[in-house]
């Protein structure tokens, strides 16, 4: 089982940067991570999604070019950077982790999630 703590979340200025970091807890290296958000008053949406040895990755279409996901196994971490920030990325972004890939990005019956980080973006 996996246990996941987000952090990184914050205010920022339209066009600035930030980075999410999910610590995790328990069998970590056999898992595909990601990360969703949900915005006041919307769907949850995929954002990106990396494989068990991290040669995988996969975007959402509306960060594509924007955001980065990356893990570092040894330290049992997955980090998103978030540059070019818009006023509509604004949401809470929650971290998630499953053993199946192709199951990530649906956000269904998935492992485990966190408990999810804020993100405001000004314009």
């Amino acid at each position: 089982q996996v246990q996941l703590a987000e952090s990184g979340g914050g205010l920022v200025q339209a066009g600035g940067s930030l980075r999410l970091s999910c610590a995790a807890s328990g069998t970590f290296s056999s898992y595909a991570m990601g990360w969703f958000r949900q915005a006041p008053g919307k769907e949850r949406e995929f954002v990106a999604g990396i494989s068990w040895s991290g040669g995988s990755t996969y975007y959402g279409d509306s960060v594509k070019g924007r955001f980065t996901i990356s893990r570092d196994s040894a330290e049992n971490r997955v980090t998103l950077q978030m540059n070019s920030l818009k006023p509509e990325d604004t949401a809470v972004y929650y971290c998630v982790a499953d053993p199946t890939p192709s199951r990530l990005p649906q956000g269904k019956a998935l492992d485990a999630w966190g408990q999810g980080t804020l993100v405001t973006v000004s314009s």
